[in-house]
């Protein structure tokens, strides 16, 4: 592809930035109107009670309309964790909340404290949360890195690896994360896609129980609280909205700008030039909201961008210029070892009012990341929404920095 049809790429479709709360597979970010309704579908109908004749027995309906689909049971799993093998069937007569995650996405991440507080309360009601890991890149597929992941988020349900989608193309998904409620009989009565509606979930989840024969007067509605969006989230202007999620890898670039579904992420020319090259990059200034700049010597790997040679003054770097109170990344270190990255924000260290939960600090006061697994690392978190200049370097060859993440809630995070 020539630099000129970049370039001509560029300027005819633009950026639309959307407020999303899921990821999609395919695209940056899943098609949503605002944070809280991501993609959602929900079935409301409430369930009733019919009876015949004085004499005959009452029959609870099971609230279902006659247009809801039997659920596909799980596919092609590669691994268990917290269970043995099983099947959605053998958990007929139970009520199955299907949660279709992966445990570098943030979306996913945020959603995890509902889902615990659900398992808590409601598993010796009749629900069976199945947490099903589809993984977005290829060291997610690892499952001493999905297990560790489950063991530091304290997941105590099922969890099912499905590292070639199988159950993923069962349920014909497109998000992470995805919830699919499933009633007592299997069938699909309520989904909803990205983060939020956690207090109509649920209540959904409640009335399946109620409807399947479940006490819960000892169990007392109090959903956890909702996190909100700082109000400048919501701006009509791209150029200052939420930064989308950005993807380094040539296989997103490349996708995207030949569909022209979106434009690239990497704002550098000449990283279109060759796939899967060492290429010397020259950073071009002058920022936008939603791409990546690199300076220095990277190879434009398939899923990251690798640092692709060793320095010792931080001359090589990935910048950013992103709105938002928090900013995340997903990193892994050179095979076999760790790396420490040098992260500024706005030129300087990050203070303790700005640092995410990952940032440490020398004793020259510079602050930075000791990347030593292929995971998602917390660098900014402040209270308020605004834009900054973001610089990650690493002296280390080898150092892969896949994707960036973004948050806008008040008080960051």
């Amino acid at each position: 592809m020539s630099k000129n049809r970049i370039v001509l790429l560029m300027l005819a479709i633009g950026i639309v930035a959307v407020v999303s709360a899921a990821c999609s597979s395919g695209e940056p970010a899943a098609p949503a109107a605002t944070q809280t309704q991501a993609g959602q579908q929900a079935d409301a109908t409430a369930a009733n009670t019919a009876t015949g004749g004085e004499e005959a027995e009452p029959v609870v309906s099971t609230g279902r309309t006659g247009s809801e689909k039997l659920a596909p049971d799980l596919k092609a799993i590669d691994g268990w964790i917290n269970t043995g093998a099983f099947t959605l069937e053998s958990l007929r007569g139970q009520i199955v909340l299907v949660d279709f995650w992966t445990y570098t996405c943030i979306n996913c991440i945020r959603t995890l404290p509902y889902l615990k507080d659900w398992h808590d309360k409601y598993a010796g009601a009749g629900l069976a949360i199945v947490g099903v890991h589809t993984p977005e890149f290829e060291f997610e597929k690892d499952y001493d890195n999905v297990l560790s992941a489950v063991m530091e988020y304290g997941l105590k349900y099922r969890i099912a690896q499905d590292n070639d989608y199988g159950t993923w193309r069962a349920f014909n998904n497109r998000y992470w994360p995805a919830k699919y409620l499933i009633d007592k009989d299997g069938y699909i009565r309520y989904t909803h896609f990205g983060e939020g509606a956690y207090e109509e979930t649920e209540q959904k989840i409640r009335e399946l129980l109620a409807e399947a024969g479940a006490d819960l007067s000892a169990r007392a509605f109090q959903a956890l609280n909702e996190r909100e969006y700082d109000p400048a989230v919501y701006t009509d202007d791209p150029s200052m909205s939420l930064t989308r999620e950005l993807y380094a890898g040539y296989e997103r670039n490349y996708s995207a700008a030949q569909s022209r579904v979106a434009p690239p992420y990497v704002r550098n020319l000449e990283y279109y030039t060759t796939p899967g090259a060492d290429l010397n990059y020259n950073d071009p200034g002058n920022y936008e909201n939603h791409y990546i700049y690199l300076q220095g010597r990277w190879h434009n790997g398939p899923e990251s961008i690798i640092h692709s040679r060793t320095t010792e003054a931080n001359e090589d770097y990935i910048a950013i210029k992103f709105y938002g109170t928090s900013a995340n990344a997903v990193m892994s270190p050179p095979a076999g070892g760790e790396t420490r990255v040098v992260a500024t924000l706005d030129g300087m260290p990050l203070t303790e009012a700005q640092a995410g939960l990952d940032i440490m600090w020398d004793d020259e006061g510079r602050s930075y990341i000791l990347i030593h697994s292929s995971r998602m690392y917390s660098i900014v978190n402040i209270d308020s929404f605004s834009g900054h200049e973001l610089r990650l370097s690493s002296n280390d060859e080898g150092f892969e920095l896949f994707a960036y993440t973004f948050g806008g809630f008040k008080g960051g995070y």
